[in-house]
């Protein structure tokens, strides 16, 4: 069985690229607001909002149960409305050695395609690949997109 893996989904949406982007980059404390069931807090721990190396604490709602993750932001595109996120601790770490989340928003029509990218290396075999977590950033896509078109 492969330790290291990658899943990935689409979530089409009718906010606009630009406006998703700017809510994982320069926004990510209103993300709670937006999906409150999934997110429950987002705290900036070093750095300015909207910048590489930002280091930003989650505190999540997943499979059932509180969570928390920190995460530094690697990359942001902001031409291709892209960002790249390292977990570095949390409760994700104790099942995966390395947890890489991509983020790309992609204008369609109306709205957008919102890109999900999950890379995860497990710390064994028993491990199974993360497809809650995929269906959990669906459900958070979703609750954004409502939340910016209601604001529209």
């Amino acid at each position: 069985m492969a330790l290291a893996g990658k899943l990935e989904t689409d979530v089409e949406i009718k906010a606009s690229a630009a406006k998703f982007h700017q809510m994982f980059t320069h926004k990510p404390h209103h993300i709670s607001n937006a999906s409150s069931n999934n997110i429950q807090g987002c705290e900036l721990h070093e750095r300015d909002w909207g910048t590489v190396g930002t280091i930003i604490y989650w505190n999540y709602f997943h499979d059932g149960k509180p969570s928390v993750a920190k995460e530094i932001i690697e990359a942001i595109d902001a031409e291709n409305n892209s960002v790249t996120f390292r977990v570095i601790e949390g409760d994700l770490m104790e099942h995966y050695k390395s947890f890489v989340i991509t983020i790309q928003a992609t204008p369609k029509g109306e709205g957008c395609t919102v890109h999900w990218t999950l890379e995860y290396e497990k710390h064994h075999g028993d491990i199974s690949d993360p497809h809650t977590l995929l269906q959990f950033t669906v459900d958070v896509s979703k609750d954004i997109d409502a939340h910016l078109t209601a604001q529209a």
